[in-house]
């Protein structure tokens, strides 16, 4: 083993075995916070931000920012940590560094905690508190509640997607320092954009989630149908729910507009998803999801700024 917890890769029990390609410890460590998801999450965050101010606080964004980012990054490093056994018995989480052997437990636990508390206290002296209070809230619901859960119910996209949303009250919260309905509104969006994200990742792994006995879709949905029906149902929701900021003034004619045009696109492949019930289908309708929502939060900035 090394200063960086590398150690030389071994099969955990009953596990699948994973190649053991040389990766460098920086890289390891990089990909224990998943910076793909922490990047929406920064983007949420910064969105949030944006649309509180009455004018821009650059340097408090970036302060918000920093601090949002460790603190995702630190509750992706635990999630990896508290399911390293699962993870080794799904192909898509094979080569990821805990299942590969390439860190040792105890180096990935120690890097998560320092990571959340850093981003926790950052939050809380740089900014304010209610958004180290909230980030420190999501941090617990999502380890404690919604991580276990995945093994027990699938009801846990549902309480998965209460902390999964909070990134918008952090932006927010970081400018006024207390959450409005404006941000409740956010909050909201968010929310139901992450039923067809996730069930889309579910229906694309869902042999490798049932080897790892997790429970991301209804049981005994062998067909997808309550899967689909709640895809197709929340794609449909969105788009009145993203229309809401220009209800309150938040937002003009602009973001009306594309917001009802970028619902009905995302609605296009969630129903071409729920007809076809492919893993090419159901990764189509992921990658409109993961366009959707930066598309959506660009134009409510600019319509916001300009």
């Amino acid at each position: 083993m090394s200063s960086t917890g590398h150690v030389v890769p071994s099969n955990l029990g009953g596990a699948l075995s994973p190649p053991t390609p040389r990766v460098s410890p920086i890289r390891d460590y990089f990909t224990l916070i998943k910076p793909e998801v922490t990047f929406l999450v920064l983007i949420a965050t910064g969105i949030g931000c944006v649309m509180a101010s009455s004018r821009l606080d650059w340097l408090l964004l970036l302060h918000t920012l920093l601090g949002t980012g460790m603190v995702a990054g630190g509750t992706a490093t635990l999630n990896q940590y508290l399911e390293r056994t699962f993870d080794s018995r799904m192909r898509r989480t094979l080569n990821r560094p805990l299942p590969a052997g390439r860190l040792l437990p105890e180096a990935v636990l120690h890097f998560g905690v320092g990571l959340s508390v850093l981003g926790v206290l950052y939050l809380a002296f740089l900014v304010n508190y209610l958004t180290s209070w909230i980030g420190l809230t999501t941090l617990l619901t999502y380890l404690l509640i919604y991580t276990p859960l995945k093994r027990r119910t699938s009801l846990c996209t549902l309480i998965g997607a209460f902390p999964g949303a909070a990134p918008a009250l952090i932006g927010w919260a970081s400018v006024r320092n207390s959450l409005s309905v404006e941000a409740w509104v956010l909050y909201a969006i968010l929310f139901v954009w992450q039923f067809p994200h996730f069930l889309a990742i579910a229906w694309m792994y869902r042999e490798d989630y049932t080897r790892a006995g997790m429970l991301m879709l209804p049981p005994g949905d062998l067909r997808g149908n309550a899967a689909f029906r709640q895809i197709l149902t929340a794609s449909l929701i969105l788009i009145p729910v993203s229309l809401i900021p220009s209800l309150l003034g938040m937002t003009g004619s602009l973001y009306s507009i594309s917001a009802f045009l970028l619902g009905f696109g995302f609605c296009y492949f969630a129903f071409q998803a729920s007809q076809h019930r492919t893993g090419t289908r159901a990764r189509h309708l992921l990658h409109a999801s993961v366009f959707y929502l930066p598309l959506l939060y660009a134009v409510m900035m600019m319509n916001k700024l300009g």
